[in-house]
């Protein structure tokens, strides 16, 4: 069964995005790009980061990660990434409200999926195939699928920043051991990769 795995930036007080998250501040106010930063000014330590999670063969998310509407779906909206988004694989959006597939250029499929966490993962897994699936988040996708035991690796990419509010990572999770694997890191980040224990 493929390996399904984690990559998130967090504050270093817990947050993953700030609050009032909208169109015009995807992640939320006083984030101002504060906790990818590392991924411009830094892009070789980033993209050396980011290998893992840039060569899943699927990928899943949750309806905020992609895009800021809530209720029926505005279908001139595809997404904050242009015509070609960076997935350039199938992705599965959980979401309360059925939308046909969507496909952009690069080989971005959005698959739109009512039926919750565990029907998304298991077509991401039949989509990907010995390839790993990840988890793109936001904060609260990834805290569902931690909380159910569904996550075998989590990679915290931790900014020096502190966000004060907003959305949480490890909001209403219990009973998840960490067992921590791998460190790097530079002034801008660090990088925590953990082994989820079951």
């Amino acid at each position: 069964m493929s390996k399904v795995t984690c990559d998130i930036a967090m504050s270093i007080d817990g947050f993953t995005a700030g609050p009032d998250q909208s169109l015009d501040a995807p992640f939320g106010t006083g984030e101002n790009g504060r906790l990818t930063r590392w991924l411009v000014e830094e892009p070789e330590t980033g993209a050396a980061a980011m290998e893992v999670a840039n060569t899943a063969g699927a990928y899943v998310m949750g309806r905020n990660m992609f895009g800021p509407g809530r209720g029926a779906w505005d279908l001139d909206w595809k997404g904050w990434w242009g015509d070609e988004p960076p997935y350039h694989a199938p992705v599965f959006v959980l979401t309360h409200h059925p939308r046909e597939p969507l496909e952009m250029a690069g080989g971005t499929v959005f698959h739109f999926v009512t039926g919750g966490i565990e029907e998304a993962l298991k077509r991401a897994r039949e989509a990907a195939g010995d390839a790993h699936v990840a988890i793109a988040g936001g904060a609260a996708t990834v805290n569902q699928y931690l909380a159910a035991g569904l996550v075998d690796e989590l990679r915290v990419h931790v900014a020096p920043v502190v966000l004060g509010a907003g959305e949480r990572l490890f909001a209403g999770v219990a009973d998840v051991d960490l067992e921590l694997v791998g460190t790097s890191g530079t002034g801008l980040v660090s990088h925590l990769t953990y082994r989820v224990v079951r």
